[in-house]
């Protein structure tokens, strides 16, 4: 498994970020052009090499033209994101990080996400950040993050809309809540709302135990000289072999008794559409004897939304429970496979080291119609030439 692992030095901010991908083989036309699919002008990125400590790095500055007038709301970024042509990994990292901005902020200033105005964070050049940030990570094919723990200054202060506030920032900790962090004597903002954020969104955590081989390193570079640490972001790339996957989504569920049963495919089919890992139906006997069904919907808490859309627009019931879950998943990938049939999509599953290849089911079931074969025969065939050649598969 490929991954990013952040080693906050000097800490982390969203310009560090992307000089470090970039320092790590991201091209910075690359990204640039990437940036200008979002319905946002009048910034520039300049980047150029410095030094930190006798360090070589790279330090790269958002140059803003011009910024509107008007704060940005959390729906008008993330309107920004989805009318862009980024790719969906693309733009559901970016609005992963943004939400954990937005509830740190509604927390600290006691509102709600949807008032909360955007202000350092909803300028154009932490837009660039974000959003730069996740391309970076596609254009580096990381399917992981991880950190060190995260170093944070203190005893200082910085100059906010809000006036002078300490470090760290009430915003800053309140995301990394939960999260290992390093408090220093620095009085300095070394880790900003948004480094705190897309470390807390999207790193499965703290690095530890784990043979890493590392293939490449990048240093992104802060603007202060600091006296007491070089002022870096170091980001290692690399590959570690994974079992087992974590992770937190959300299960949404419904009961439901007085609906036409011949909706439910047509629903089923457009949660899955929408983005969730999975739905299912379980026949129920409700209050006062009903046959009903239970509506279950497992999904990511950033297409939670979505769901929640579909199942009032499309179903009678007029109330959901939502509960916060864990999940442990083999790690997987998709391969393809040269068979007989001719080349096939296939997962490879890995568990204690080996990996179990088998043919997606809808690969089977096109060459069934196609060729007018037993579907159970086009499997069974597969399956044994998997067996007899166990070849090496090349990953898409």
């Amino acid at each position: 498994m490929r991954i990013a692992y952040f080693d906050t030095i000097g800490g982390i901010a969203g310009d560090m970020t992307l000089a470090s991908c970039v320092s790590a083989g991201v091209s910075l036309d690359d990204l640039a052009s990437e940036l200008k699919k979002l319905s946002v002008s009048g910034f520039e990125l300049l980047g150029k090499h410095v030094q930190r400590s006798g360090i070589d790095a790279i330090h790269i500055d958002v140059v803003v033209s011009h910024e509107p007038r008007y704060h940005r709301h959390l729906k008008d970024i993330y309107s920004i994101i989805e009318n862009s042509d980024l790719s969906g990994r693309v733009k559901e990292r970016a609005k992963s990080i943004f939400a954990v901005i937005g509830e740190a902020e509604a927390k600290v200033h006691n509102t709600s996400v949807d008032k909360i105005h955007f202000h350092e964070v909803g300028a154009l050049d932490s837009i660039v950040d974000i959003v730069g940030t996740a391309i970076c990570l596609e254009r580096l094919g990381i399917e992981r993050v991880y950190s060190s723990p995260v170093r944070l200054g203190s005893g200082g202060f910085v100059h906010t809309e809000h006036g002078r506030i300490p470090t760290p920032t009430p915003a800053t900790l309140e995301i990394l809540k939960g999260y290992p962090t390093v408090l220093t004597s620095n009085p300095h903002e070394l880790t900003t709302p948004t480094g705190a954020a897309i470390i807390k969104a999207l790193s499965s955590g703290v690095l530890e135990d784990e043979v890493l081989n590392v293939q490449a390193i990048g240093y992104g570079a802060g603007t202060k000289e600091l006296d007491d640490m070089p002022n870096l972001l170091r980001l290692c790339l690399g590959e570690i072999d994974v079992d087992i996957e974590e992770e937190q989504i959300v299960v949404v569920e419904t009961n439901i008794d007085d609906m036409n049963p011949q909706v439910y495919p047509f629903i089923m089919e457009k949660l899955l559409a929408s983005g969730a890992h999975d739905a299912y139906l379980v026949p129920i006997i409700m209050k006062k004897g009903r046959p009903g069904v239970l509506l279950s919907v497992m999904v990511s808490k950033l297409k939670l939304d979505d769901v929640l859309d579909l199942i009032y627009s499309q179903t009678s019931t007029i109330g959901v429970r939502i509960q916060n879950i864990g999940r442990k998943k083999l790690s997987r990938r998709q391969v393809e496979l040269q068979t007989s049939f001719g080349l096939i999509k296939a997962k490879a599953v890995l568990r204690n080291g080996k990996e179990t290849i088998a043919a997606e089911f809808e690969e089977c079931k096109r060459i069934a119609e196609e060729r007018n074969l037993s579907l159970l025969d086009v499997m069974q065939a597969i399956d044994r030439e998997i067996a007899i050649r166990k070849q090496t598969p090349e990953v898409i």
